[in-house]
């Protein structure tokens, strides 16, 4: 049948176990590159709103870190979907896009400054650095 899973329930709950969803290795290359540029931050802030990746306190800013399938962004990665399942995954990535956006809404709301990240905007370190140094400054 068609799009049907190929896993099993228990093979595909193991399959979406396995998938980080803290330390994965975008958010380390942004915080190495947020620590490299001389700021200091802290990680997972639950006292915020959508516990930010990275929050610099003292400035009141927040970095969150997205990948581009999970949160639907508008680049190729992104922009992906699914064939097996597909009305479930519309459905979860439309989900994930309204709870961050209350998510800034509710920080702005706090005073606080929030800058996303996306997975695809790694590949030129220059760039991101000198949008993270802007952001931050």
């Amino acid at each position: 049948m068609p799009g049907a899973d190929p896993f099993s329930p228990a093979e595909r709950s193991a399959v979406m176990r396995a998938v980080k969803s803290r330390d994965t290795r975008p958010e380390r290359i942004v915080r190495s590159l947020v620590h490299r540029l001389g700021y200091r931050y802290s990680l997972r802030r639950d006292d915020l709103p959508g516990r930010p990746d990275i929050a610099c306190v003292s400035r009141r800013k927040a970095i969150f870190i997205h990948g581009c399938f999970w949160h639907g962004h508008t680049c190729k990665r992104g922009a992906r979907a699914p064939r097996a399942n597909a009305a479930y995954w519309s459905a979860k990535i439309a989900r994930n896009v309204a709870r961050d956006a209350r998510t800034l809404a509710a920080l702005g709301s706090l005073g606080w400054s929030a800058l996303v990240v996306w997975e695809c905007e790694l590949k030129d370190d220059r760039a991101l650095a000198a949008r993270i140094r802007g952001f931050l400054s």
